[in-house]
């Protein structure tokens, strides 16, 4: 399922990279960065394996593709700061599962919320930057950067910043490997599975350490 998913998202964005250029780079980047989870790892090897013909450059491949992740961040970021923050605080305590004598909520403290602040008033810079080079995490940290308010000039410079040698490394790659650029694909989707599952291991330890038991109408009594 996962292998049918890849090629044909494999297929779109060589579509896309053959008929718009450096315009393509820039718009399938941007995708990726509106925490769409549209692989860079096909896109800029595809981009970089036609350096050897002509048609790109591979500075300019990698420009293209920070360009797109700096303006595809914007919509991501405001998403979280307008949309993201209000859910959140709106929903501090979230029902998840009830039965006849107890419910169960999902509750997250104020505190966390303040803390995160924090982090990103504090490191949002090397924050930002370095999770613009891991695989997953880069395509969906603008909307925590977002919920938190961290100032829009630095979250742009350190998109933009943390980006480049990103994608200047896999266009890199995709002129090294030439027509089997295809190869890379297995070993970053091995990569992505496990960072994927340390942010599972970390979601399920969140979500136990939250949750909260109480007597079915103990809420409602609460705020009577």
């Amino acid at each position: 399922m996962i292998t049918k998913i890849l090629e044909g998202l494999s297929l779109f964005i060589i579509g896309v990279i053959g008929k718009m250029g450096y315009p393509g780079v820039v718009l399938l980047m941007g995708i990726e960065s509106m925490c769409i989870p549209l692989p860079s790892e096909v896109i800029m090897p595809f981009a970089g394996f036609q350096v050897a013909s002509g048609r790109f450059n591979v500075w300019w491949l990698g420009l293209a593709g920070a360009i797109g992740c700096m303006l595809g961040s914007i919509p991501a970021y405001y998403a979280g700061k307008y949309g993201g923050r209000k859910f959140i605080e709106k929903h501090l305590r979230l029902k998840i599962w009830k039965n006849a004598a107890k419910e169960w909520f999902l509750v997250l403290p104020k505190s966390d919320l303040d803390r995160a602040d924090r982090l990103f008033e504090k490191h949002g810079a090397p924050v930002v930057f370095f999770a613009r080079l891991l695989p997953v995490v880069r395509t969906f940290i603008a909307f925590p950067a977002g919920m938190s308010s961290m100032p829009m000039r630095p979250f742009i410079t350190y998109t933009f910043i943390g980006s480049f040698p990103w994608c200047l490394g896999l266009a890199y790659l995709g002129t090294k490997l030439g027509a089997n650029w295809a190869e890379l694909k297995p070993y970053f989707h091995r990569f992505d599975a496990v960072i994927g599952l340390v942010i599972v291991i970390g979601a399920v330890y969140f979500i136990r350490h939250h949750i909260e038991a109480r007597p079915r109408g103990a809420a409602e009594a609460d705020g009577a």
